[in-house]
């Protein structure tokens, strides 16, 4: 049994670092194919690191290039990660970092169009679709991630919102150095950027869960095997067509946790009524895994 867990949990560290480099591909191509070609900035922590490239070039005797920044940036968030987060979570955010600024540096810039709406659409939601699945599989690209994962725990607002909120100094940054339509255009980008994100991570998407069952000992069981989530009881319910007696089971889990659910259903009772509300608001406690 050891073994087995160990092997998959070598599986899991290959899978992560796997998503790493892909997100630091992805990354780059929304920078070089789209960002730079159309002037637009980045959402956070990449859009930042942009802003004082484009002044540093103005203004100063020597230049520093975006994706020597984006690291440099991403310093002093690392120990934040470490610390409120998780080691292995602080170790794949940083391979993540490292891919990102190694590819950013190592593709050219490619023009492919100058169209500043094309430009900002495609590569918020190249960028946001890499954020997103690095996310959904337990690592951060670094920068507002990290804020956005620490935030969430305790005011249990989506990245997406977290995000928006920080960016609006790259708005108006991008309005400054760029001229103000490019402030509209990074404003798209950011938005899309934020709402790709949030559709592929849906870890943080809550869903009411209503389970009306004549096997409820069985199902609860299930359920608690399958994920790790508290449910609440209701006896006495009562069909109206066959008045049979019932139960009915409340319980709130994330989007992600949907085809668990499906399975736990599946074993435990196939012909119980299951109703699911979607984007609930949760006041107390709501587990949440580890990344």
């Amino acid at each position: 049994m050891d073994e087995i867990q160990q092997i998959l949990k070598r599986h899991q560290y290959v899978a992560r670092a796997s998503t790493s480099f892909i997100y630091g591909i992805l990354v780059s191509v929304a920078m070089n194919f789209f960002w730079v070609p159309g002037n637009i900035y980045s959402s956070g922590i990449t859009g930042l690191a942009q802003l004082i490239a484009t002044l540093v070039k103005r203004y100063a005797p020597f230049q520093l290039s975006t994706a020597a920044l984006l690291f440099i940036l991403n310093v002093p968030l690392f120990f934040l990660a470490w610390k409120q987060i998780g080691h292995r979570f602080t170790f794949f955010t940083f391979l993540a970092v490292i891919f990102s600024s190694i590819m950013i540096k190592s593709i050219s810039v490619v023009t492919l169009t100058k169209d500043p709406i094309i430009c900002a659409i495609f590569g918020a939601a190249i960028n946001g679709f890499g954020t997103g699945m690095a996310l959904k599989n337990g690592i951060s690209t670094g920068g507002l991630d990290i804020i956005g994962l620490t935030l969430r725990k305790r005011t249990g607002k989506s990245i997406g919102t977290i995000n928006i909120s920080f960016n609006i100094l790259i708005i108006f940054a991008a309005g400054a150095v760029y001229g103000w339509p490019y402030a509209f255009y990074s404003a798209l980008g950011i938005f899309v950027n934020a709402r790709v994100m949030d559709i592929v991570y849906t870890r943080q998407q809550k869903m009411q869960v209503m389970i009306v069952t004549t096997k409820p000992k069985s199902v609860v069981d299930c359920i608690q095997t399958h994920m790790r989530r508290g449910i609440t009881i209701v006896h006495g319910a009562e069909g109206a067509y066959r008045h049979d007696q019932k139960t009915i089971l409340f319980t709130v889990i994330s989007r992600y946790e949907q085809l668990d659910l499906k399975n736990a259903m599946e074993e435990s009772d196939p012909y119980a009524f299951v109703s699911i509300s979607d984007n609930v608001k949760i006041m107390g406690h709501f587990y949440e895994p580890e990344p």
